[in-house]
């Protein structure tokens, strides 16, 4: 059976070693400095001002909507686009926290949103902000819809869980928007077993994200920001301070082996992105120029990374076909989580369900499967995967 994914890290034997001496070493495994040197190595590498390092990626959703709220930029009520072809910690924070979710179609060659998807549903809601999910490596026009925000007015929130070190345009994914997650789970571009990062170059926006992070209180904030909101509220007490809650928060805290495992993988990023192109660009040459599946298009990108590969079919049949030969011989799984409108708790909790299009979506997710794309393919599995979708 080919695997999703081969190993919990690369280089693993390597990497288990290094984690063992580090975790014989260290003197405090809750959150402290090497989850800090991480925030700096994962800036350095995306480019970005700020990075906020939390337990998951998911995670790293949620906190984004919450220090959003508790800044006021948005609203209870509020009216938010979302990618309709996503995973669920996508859409849940949106209806969790009281605003009002709106689902954005696809493009069924991207399968992500794109500028026309966005300017349709535009037409029959006032969005205040947009968090688009950059699915599976790939993106569609992001520039026109960075253009169509800025028009309106809208908050752009990208989820980059999936994409970590695709480029469009001569920018990484990730870099097109107020604030983006991703996710360093195992089968991820990245393992830190459970792990995720908030990316921002707004300092008010950053300082939020810690506070939502660990209970609302200042624990973890630069000394001048620490008296800056302490002076702000009139805690003047030490013994106080460190008790006060200043704003609505969680426990989204990780530790500080996930932030050493970070470090660790991240020297080998520019490999393991290498071998994903690698693979997918041998992969897509061949599948999807199979006339039973919708093809993908991704001459617009730079350089595409993905985790997974994704295979559309233009039949239920043909789908359910596919299923059955991988059966015993690769895993595979639905296109992420498929269209989130069909899944039990959007109808459940989305009382007022928004009239929208979600045509490529829903058949993305009834006749759509992916199979994992991971660093350690073997040419011999890379042949197997050839032969059962060609």
């Amino acid at each position: 059976m080919i695997k999703l994914i081969k190993s919990t890290f690369y280089h693993e034997e390597r990497t288990k070693k290094a984690l063992n001496k580090f975790i014989n070493q260290a003197d405090i495994l809750s959150f402290n400095d090497r989850c800090l040197q991480f925030e700096e190595d994962f800036s350095k590498y995306q480019g970005r001002k700020h990075s906020v390092f939390v337990n998951s990626g998911s995670s790293a959703n949620l906190a984004m909507i919450q220090a959003l709220l508790n800044l006021g930029r948005i609203k209870h009520d509020d009216k938010v686009g979302f990618s309709s072809l996503t995973w669920s910690t996508n859409t849940m924070p949106l209806i969790q926290l009281g605003l009002n979710p709106v689902p954005v179609d696809v493009e069924t060659d991207t399968l992500n949103v794109s500028s026309r998807t966005l300017k349709e549903t535009l037409k029959n809601h006032d969005l205040k902000m947009l968090f688009i999910t950059n699915l599976l490596g790939f993106c569609d026009d992001l520039d026109e819809i960075v253009s169509l925000c800025e028009e309106k007015n809208i908050i752009l929130l990208e989820d980059n869980c999936e994409s970590l070190g695709s480029v469009y345009q001569g920018k990484l994914l990730g870099n097109f928007s107020l604030a983006a997650s991703f996710s360093f789970y195992v089968g991820h571009h990245m393992s830190t077993v459970e792990g995720g990062m908030v990316v921002t170059d707004d300092e008010e926006l950053a300082t939020m994200l810690r506070m939502v992070r660990a209970h609302g209180w200042d624990r973890n904030l630069a000394m001048n920001d620490q008296q800056k909101i302490r002076k702000k509220f009139k805690v003047n007490s030490t013994f106080y301070s460190r008790y006060t809650f200043y704003d609505l928060g969680y426990n989204l805290r990780p530790t500080e082996i996930a932030g050493f495992l970070g470090s660790n993988q991240l020297q080998y990023i520019d490999e393991i992105l290498e071998k994903r192109n690698k693979n997918f660009l041998r992969l897509a040459d061949k599948i999807y120029s199979n006339k039973n599946y919708y093809p993908m298009r991704f001459d617009h990108m730079d350089f595409v990374s993905n985790f997974a590969v994704p295979v559309v079919c233009k039949t239920k049949k043909k789908r359910d076909e596919l299923v059955k030969k991988c059966s015993g011989k690769i895993e595979i799984r639905p296109i992420v989580g498929g269209d989130m409108t069909q899944q039990p708790f959007y109808s459940k909790h989305k009382k007022n369900i928004s009239k929208t299009s979600n045509t490529n979506s829903k058949m993305a997710h009834e006749q759509g499967l992916y199979f994992g794309n991971n660093p350690e393919l073997t040419d011999t599995e890379l042949k197997v995967i050839e032969s059962v979708f060609t």
